[in-house]
C-alpha cells in the first residue's frame, strides 16, 4: 500500500539527566520504550536527535563565575576591560557577565545597536530615523542614549537590558561605563583589553580589533577553553553556547561527543538491526517574524553527528517540474513523471533549475531546527526527539 505521510517529528521523553549517566544507553532505551509504547516502527536512516543540554548536564560541563573570574584576570590583567557585542540575556550572557566584572576593576560595555546579534532590539529603526542616528558610525554614550530614546524595556522579557547589565557589573564590584557602537575599533578609546562576545562573526571582530592595534584580544570562546581550578570548559566554544545553571553557575557547550553518537548509532544497530543517524542539537537557526529574533545563540547548530548527516539536501522542486517539464500532463500521468524524474535526479543538483528553491541550507542545521522546534525550550521533558521519513521523497 503507498505510504500516505511524510516526515513525523516525536518528541521522546526520557528519565531526567544528572552528571554521570549513560546517556548513549538512556537515549536508546527512550527511543526503543517509545516505539513499543506508542505502535510505530523505527526505520533506516531514521534521525534520534539529542539536545545539547542533557548532554552537557551528563557530561557535568559545568563553570562557577568564580572561574570565570580566574581566567579573565589572568588573560586580561584584572584592571579596565572592553567587552562588546552581548547579547541581550539573562540566561545566555548575564552569568557571564557577573564572572567577567569579578575579574576586573572597570568594564566598558559596549553594546550593538539598534538590536543585538541575535535580534534582541535596544531602540528600533525607526526610532534611529527619527532622532538622525547613523548606526554605522555614530557612538553614544549611555546618556546620550537615554537622552534621545528614554528607556527601551525588552517587548518579551522586560527588561531594561541597559541598565540591567549596567547594575550587574555594579553588583560585582566593579566600575561600569556603557556605549553603543557598531565599529568594534570604538573600544579603543577606552582600553586596549577587549573581550569580544559575537558568536558568529567573533573571527571578523578579533580581526579588526588586532589589526587596530589591541594589545588583549579574547572571545568567548577563548575564555573557559580549559579548565579552571578543576571546572568544566569546552575546548573549542569556550564560553560560547553556555546556559544560566544556577546564580553562580553556567552550564557549558558539551564537549566532544561524536564517541557518544557512534556509540548510539552503534547499540541501535545492535537492539534493532536499524541504521539510525545521530545528532547532538542545540539552538535552531530560523528567525521569528515577529519578534526579530534569531534563534541561533549556539556557536552551531550541532556539535556531534554521525556520518550519515553530512551535507545538504539533494532535493527537486515538485512545482517547478509541475509548472515548467511537465505543464502539460496531470492527473496520474503528471504524478508517474515526475516520481521519474526524481528517480533518474543524480547525487549532485548543483545548478539544476529543478532544484532552484530548495531551502540551501546544511542537513545538520535544517534537522536541528526541526528537533529544537519539537522539544521546546521548557516543560515538555522531551530532551530526545525522533524523525522519521526525512529522507523520503514521492516514490518512497
Amino acid at each position: 500500500m503507498e505510504r500516505k505521510v511524510g516526515t513525523i517529528s516525536r518528541g521522546i521523553r526520557c528519565p531526567i539527566i544528572r552528571e554521570g549517566d549513560d546517556i548513549a544507553s538512556i537515549t536508546v532505551n527512550s527511543v526503543i520504550e517509545a516505539a513499543e509504547a506508542e505502535g510505530f516502527a523505527l526505520r533506516d536512516r531514521d534521525v534520534v536527535s539529542i539536545t545539547e543540554s542533557v548532554v552537557a548536564r551528563a557530561q557535568g560541563n559545568y563553570a562557577s563565575v568564580d572561574a570565570i573570574a580566574t581566567d579573565v584576570k589572568e588573560k586580561l590583567g584584572g584592571e579596565t576591560v572592553g567587552v562588546i557585542f552581548p547579547i541581550l540575556s539573562r540566561n545566555r550572557f548575564a552569568i557571564c557577565l557577573r564572572g567577567i566584572a569579578k575579574g576586573a576593576k572597570k568594564i566598558v560595555l559596549m553594546l550593538s545597536y539598534p538590536s543585538d546579534e541575535v535580534g534582541n532590539a535596544l531602540v528600533s529603526i525607526d526610532q534611529l530615523d527619527e532622532a538622525g542616528i547613523n548606526p554605522y558610525s555614530d557612538v553614544l554614550s549611555e546618556a546620550k542614549y537615554r537622552e534621545l530614546f528614554g528607556e527601551n524595556k525588552h517587548p518579551f522579557t522586560g527588561v531594561d537590558y541597559v541598565q540591567y547589565y549596567g547594575d550587574l557589573i555594579r553588583s560585582c564590584g566593579a566600575e561600569a561605563e556603557i556605549v553603543l557602537a557598531n565599529d568594534p575599533r570604538a573600544i579603543l578609546k577606552y582600553t586596549d583589553k577587549v573581550i569580544n562576545c559575537d558568536i558568529h562573526t567573533r573571527a571578523r571582530t578579533k580581526r579588526i580589533l588586532r589589526e587596530a592595534g589591541a594589545k588583549c584580544v579574547f572571545g568567548l570562546d577563548d575564555l573557559l577553553n580549559q579548565p579552571v581550578n578543576g571546572s568544566g570548559y569546552n575546548s573549542k566554544y569556550g564560553l560560547l553556547g553556555s546556559n544560566k545553571s544556577t546564580e553562580d553557575t553556567v552550564k557549558l557547550f558539551p564537549n566532544e561527543c561524536f564517541d557518544m553518537v557512534e556509540d548510539i548509532q552503534k547499540q541501535f544497530m545492535e537492539r534493532t538491526g536499524k541504521h539510525i543517524e545521530v545528532m547532538v542539537y542545540g539552538d535552531g537557526a530560523f528567525k521569528d517574524p515577529a519578534g526579530k529574533i534569531w534563534e541561533l545563540a549556539d556557536p552551531v547548530v550541532s556539535p556531534a553527528y554521525t556520518k550519515g548527516l553530512e551535507g545538504t539536501p539533494n532535493e527537486l522542486k515538485l512545482k517547478y517540474l509541475a509548472d515548467n517539464d511537465f505543464a502539460d500532463l496531470k492527473g496520474e500521468e503528471l504524478k508517474k513523471a515526475i516520481e521519474a524524474a526524481i528517480r533518474e535526479k543524480g547525487n549532485d543538483l548543483v545548478g539544476n533549475m529543478a532544484s532552484q528553491g530548495t531551502t540551501p541550507r546544511r542537513l545538520t542545521d535544517l534537522i536541528g531546527s526541526l528537533c529544537d522546534l519539537t522539544s521546546g525550550s521548557g516543560d515538555k521533558g522531551t530532551p530526545i526527539v525522533l524523525v522519521q521519513g526525512y529522507f523520503d521523497n514521492l516514490t518512497d
